[in-house]
């Protein structure tokens, strides 16, 4: 059976993008057709200054909404990446096939530590080298496919590149996976900036939906979305970006094709009333079993953790050879006790 990894960073309050990017089909496709692993990836929210408070927090309620979006612990394997140690381990491993070069080119790097240094913050390591861990996130698991969005692709290509010079390099350890973004709502739009992705690091609240909002603040939201110059509604990403979004927002939400849909509409504040009334029902499942799971922690804490234990027990026969491989001595076990007179 086909192996599936992906991974969701808890940096923020999961968003409407997270949803229709990448959670809505781990639940409908993914778990259902392969062996699949869903992991909250906490210790990448370390790269940058944080709050632990809020990183654990965030981390407790990512994984809850993991399994409010119907991700079933029957059928995949839904835990923290803290917990399993073999990411770490292998992380190391990797660094010291990658390049310099190669982390400097991330794009996410190029992009982030400008903005700290303008914060007047210094960049910690960590943020040049986390592509490496994301690698060993994927490589310790023998993923086929990673279910990742646009802006993922470069760091799966990494991953491909090293597990190709390992391979070559020590014998065939690692499986070479493949990134498979989504076909439609592969990345939501900010509502008040179309041309950036609706990102749940941004602090501009007014243009994000977060999965765990109200009703009437969706609705709100939605109704104040930037649209474009002129009144023709048309399906136009590089023209008219506002109204491209909210009609990819609504056919990802409906089943409907953006370009179609485009056609049904008149007048800009029809489509958003539909896009609006659209999300609302798409997110209201969601929201129900997050309460009713709320109301139950010691569930979610139940299924981290077996969740954690079969995660390692996967994780550790790849990792244990990729040390071999790479000229590591195994660690000597310690005897077993003599057995009682």
């Amino acid at each position: 059976m086909t192996r599936v990894f992906s991974g969701i960073k808890p940096t923020g309050h999961l968003t409407l993008g997270n949803y229709l990017g990448a959670m809505r089909r781990w639940a409908e496709v993914d778990q259902h057709r392969s062996d699949a692993l869903f992991c909250v990836v906490d210790l990448h929210a370390l790269t940058v200054d944080h709050d632990p408070a809020r990183v654990l927090r965030l981390s407790r309620q990512a994984a809850t909404l993991l399994l409010a979006s119907g991700l079933d612990p029957e059928l995949c394997t839904v835990f923290l990446q803290s917990h399993v140690d073999e990411h770490t381990r292998l992380s190391y491993l990797l660094e010291c096939v990658a390049t310099d070069g190669e982390m400097r080119r991330m794009i996410q790097y190029k992009e982030k530590a400008p903005r700290e240094r303008e914060r007047g913050g210094s960049v910690r390591l960590s943020l040049l080298t986390y592509p490496v861990l994301m690698a060993a996130d994927i490589l310790a698991y023998g993923a086929d496919e990673v279910p990742v969005g646009e802006d993922q692709t470069q760091h799966v290509e990494l991953t491909r590149d090293l597990a190709v010079r390992f391979n070559q390099r020590y014998g065939h350890t690692f499986v070479v996976p493949r990134a498979t973004p989504p076909e439609v709502a592969a990345r939501v739009m900010n509502l008040q900036d179309p041309t950036s992705k609706m990102g749940k690091s941004d602090d501009s609240g007014p243009g994000i939906v977060y999965l765990l909002d109200e009703p009437d603040v969706v609705r709100k939201k939605v109704m104040r979305a930037v649209t474009d110059s002129g009144r023709d509604v048309e399906y136009d990403r590089e023209a008219r970006p506002g109204v491209a979004n909210l009609l990819e927002i609504l056919g990802a939400c409906t089943g409907g094709d953006p370009e179609a849909l485009a056609a049904d509409y008149d007048s800009y504040g029809a489509l958003k009333k539909d896009t609006a009334e659209a999300v609302v029902e798409v997110l209201r499942p969601v929201r129900e079993r997050h309460r009713e799971l709320c109301a139950d922690p010691s569930y979610a804490e139940g299924v981290l953790r077996r969740g954690a234990e079969k995660a390692r027990a996967m994780a550790r026969p790849t990792v244990d050879a990729a040390c071999r491989a790479i000229g590591l001595m195994p660690a000597v076990s310690e005897p077993a006790p003599d057995p009682a007179p």
